[in-house]
């Protein structure tokens, strides 16, 4: 009988399906602290060490998907309550599908604590730590579509595959305990560009997230395919991974995913303690909403990113899934996506601060882009990236103040503006990373979260 032969690839590939393992699911990082300098040699020039002192070591991103309404929530703007009903006085871009019509809100606005920052009463739980938090109003970015704003705040980029700011950290970082990511998506979209939002892209896989959940559940809160995995597919795939990299002579795609089924084995014995909620007291799960049928998800959410950043896992994301996208019943759909996230993430920001955290975790609160303030339909808003809110808080970030302005309607950002490169280059220089420096080499250049722009915004600093 003659046997069959098969090329080494084809056997990988077969091998590879026979063990039902997903690398990708289990692509996580462990690398120690590391930075790449520009240059024609970036491979020899990694550093280990900050740039400058870190105001941040972690941060836990609240993503608001679909574009929360900024004129809704921190952005009160009283000529819109006296105009309502009248034409906006300036034209509108051709890609806005809405009336000239201004159409105030349904939220009463007001002052709160000792700072007076200004909050509607569709966020009362987020307004009463407003003392605490930055609220910059005017926030600009590109994409007036999801899928190229979702991909501006997630990886800088609205049209091309990147790496995303969690990877970078990741990159950049490393985690802070040797048997956990540095980077986990909790409850991420599946629509918008899906895994390229919390991807590695061309930076080394194990860089991308682990992911928890989709569409803003984290599910059963476990690592899909961590606990089914066995001792023997997990030394199956690496003796193929290695037989792969031999037959190259050298690959950072394979190298890295040698590296994340090695974490992915030891996370085996860490991470159910680490994501086990049950271990948290009673008071705890319950100021974060969990059992409660409109807060269980993201409270859930929320309190996992506390369980894992204190831990050491250096970015979280903790997505609302596609809800805040309400082109038409804005006070049903705005008021139904407050219920699920308010009490969990006052919850966060109290949890943080009980427990010492909050001065050196950045909190990001925020969606891809705001809301106008004219109608659409017959009572909706459409997608506004020309001026919009985004909230920090925590990790350095100067308390209680209200940065730049959108113009009187809450329309486009007109004084001290921020694009989102701004915000990039301003979380990575919390975290003690230089965003000209953390750079990558792929196709014959260097590659940075920030491309060629960006800038820090300092006034946002203490």
């Amino acid at each position: 009988m003659q046997t069959q032969r098969h090329s080494p690839a084809l056997l990988r590939r077969d091998m590879m399906a026979t063990t039902a393992f997903s690398i990708g699911a289990l692509s996580v990082s462990a690398s120690a602290p590391r930075m790449t300098w520009a240059g024609p040699s970036a491979d020899s020039g990694v550093t280990s060490g900050l740039h400058h002192p870190a105001r941040a070591k972690r941060v836990i991103f609240l993503f608001m998907h679909g574009g929360p309404s900024h004129v809704d929530t921190f952005d009160y703007k009283p000529m819109l309550d006296r105009d309502d009903g009248k034409p906006l006085p300036f034209a509108l871009p051709a890609a806005i599908d809405a009336k000239p019509t201004l159409m105030k809100g349904p939220w009463k606005f007001a002052q709160h604590g000792q700072s007076g920052l200004w909050g509607s009463d569709l966020l009362p739980e987020m307004n009463r730590h407003l003392d605490s938090l930055c609220v910059i109003r005017s926030m600009h970015t590109r994409g007036q579509s999801h899928g190229q704003a979702v991909g501006m705040v997630n990886t800088g980029s609205d049209n091309f595959v990147r790496p995303s700011l969690g990877a970078w950290i990741s990159y950049g970082l490393g985690s802070g305990h040797p048997d956990l990511p540095a980077h986990v998506a909790i409850g991420p979209a599946t629509a918008h560009g899906g895994p390229r939002n919390f991807g590695a892209a061309f930076l080394p896989a194990k860089h991308q997230a682990t992911v928890i959940g989709k569409n803003g559940k984290p599910g059963s809160g476990k690592i899909e395919y961590l606990e089914s995995a066995d001792e023997f597919q997990f030394d199956l795939v690496n003796q193929i991974n290695r037989q792969h990299l031999h037959q190259l002579g050298g690959d950072r795609e394979v190298e890295g995913a040698i590296e994340a089924v090695d974490l992915a084995r030891r996370m085996r014995a860490t991470a159910p303690t680490v994501m086990n909620l049950e271990a948290e007291s009673e008071a705890t799960q319950k100021a974060y909403g969990i059992g409660e049928k409109a807060t269980d998800a993201y409270g859930r959410g929320c309190l996992m990113a506390r369980r894992l950043v204190e831990a050491g896992v250096r970015f979280v994301s903790v997505s609302s899934g596609q809800v805040w996208d309400q082109h038409g019943n804005l006070e049903k759909g705005h008021s139904s996506n407050a219920l699920a996230t308010d009490r969990p993430i006052a919850a966060l920001i109290a949890d943080l601060k009980q427990r010492g955290l909050w001065e050196d975790t950045l909190i990001v609160w925020g969606g891809e882009f705001g809301r106008t303030p004219v109608v659409q339909g017959s009572n909706g808003r459409d997608h506004n990236p020309q001026g919009f809110t985004m909230l920090l808080g925590g990790g350095g970030v100067r308390p209680g103040i209200a940065y730049g302005e959108t113009d009187e309607y809450g329309y486009h950002a007109v004084r001290d503006r921020v694009h989102m490169h701004d915000l990039h280059a301003t979380i990575l220089h919390l975290l003690g990373i230089d965003h000209e420096r953390l750079t990558f080499p792929y196709a014959g250049r260097d590659f940075r979260l920030t491309d060629v722009h960006g800038r820090v915004v300092k006034d946002l600093i203490v």
